[in-house]
């Protein structure tokens, strides 16, 4: 089954072609970075435009690189949920119509869910149930993956997202747009201790995690050096907060993973890209003799094979959309609307 998928929930515009949920015959990107650097972050009216401007020479690119015409199109999945709304209304529109004009299934998808499915792309054996820390710009979460369609959330921030933290820091220590690579890279000459980071300590679910007081720890070290002209050591500022975002998440996603004895643990994620994180996973999973499953960095971001790879998945289980799919900014990955 040959699925063209359509991602557009941010500032990249995505169309694949995928086969049977694990094979990528092809993954166009049109990126927008560049665009919205100039702005410090993604500016929803500019991100909307743009998709409308590259989407459907996209679609023909996707074909053209795959070697395929649109009859041998199958189905059309889309994320549907969570993003920007006019960016995520783009690719539904377009997906809603391609469908109609083909006359071939639509199949809504979740974006969370695209990234645990990025997974199945890169490890073609993994197959559920396992273990998955989803960690984005706008999501962090523990999730149980007991089957393709069937998931659980064991633990999730109460306030702000991993990813919007690292963004955040990086801002306002001048590095540009997408900050949480910049400060990724930064931190790789840094002293993690060099900088003590305040570290959140939740009543009831011990998986929840909290990053809102690490960013406003971190933000005030900076504006109080600034104000009383010392010197920022920047590596290793940068090199105490991602240990502190690591320390947060990596402990929780372990105790998780033997509480629901798990031999297999996946990662996904923008932030899944960040090196810190990926190092201190190996580490804890070789200790407990669990394989890691982490995609390589061009499918840690946003991209269209994910969403066909979970697509396939929710067409086999019935997931389908009709014309009046409508697009939502948030949307658990569960499904109810947030």
């Amino acid at each position: 089954m040959i699925i063209l998928a359509v991602e557009s929930s941010c500032d990249e515009t995505a169309v694949a072609l995928v086969r049977d949920g694990r094979e990528v015959l092809a993954d166009c990107i049109a990126s927008q970075v560049a665009l919205h650097r100039e702005y410090g972050g993604v500016v929803p009216e500019i991100a909307s435009r743009k998709h409308i401007e590259a989407i459907y020479a996209l679609a023909d690119e996707a074909l053209e690189r795959a070697g395929l015409t649109r009859a041998d199109i199958d189905a059309v999945a889309v994320t549907y949920a969570p993003g920007l709304i006019g960016a995520v209304l783009v690719g539904v529109n377009f997906a809603k119509a391609a469908a109609y004009a083909l006359d071939v299934p639509i199949i809504p998808v979740h974006h969370l869910k695209g990234h645990i499915a990025a997974n199945y792309l890169a490890y073609p054996e993994l197959e559920p149930p396992f273990l998955c820390l989803v960690v984005s710009g706008g999501h962090t979460m523990i999730v149980d993956v007991k089957d393709y369609t069937d998931l659980e959330i064991l633990g999730s921030t109460r306030d702000d997202a991993a990813g919007e933290c690292f963004d955040k820091v990086a801002r306002v220590l001048g590095m540009p747009y997408p900050g949480g690579a910049a400060l990724d890279r930064a931190a790789q000459s840094g002293d993690d201790t060099k900088y003590p980071m305040p570290m959140a300590k939740l009543s009831g679910n011990p998986l929840d995690m909290s990053f809102s007081g690490l960013k406003t720890a971190t933000l005030n070290l900076i504006h109080n050096c600034e104000q009383r002209e010392e010197e920022i050591d920047i590596p290793s500022l940068c090199a105490s907060f991602a240990r502190a975002v690591s320390e947060t998440l990596v402990p929780r996603t372990m105790s998780a993973l033997r509480a629901r004895g798990y031999q297999k643990l996946a990662i996904a994620g923008g932030v899944a890209a960040n090196s810190r994180i990926r190092a201190d996973f190996e580490r804890e999973t070789q200790k407990l003799g669990v394989t890691l499953y982490a995609p390589p960095l061009s499918l840690c971001g946003d991209n269209g094979a994910m969403i066909g790879s979970q697509g396939y998945y929710e067409y086999l289980a019935g997931n389908l959309a009709g014309q009046d799919l409508n697009a939502y900014a948030t949307k658990s990955i569960l499904g109810e609307q947030m």
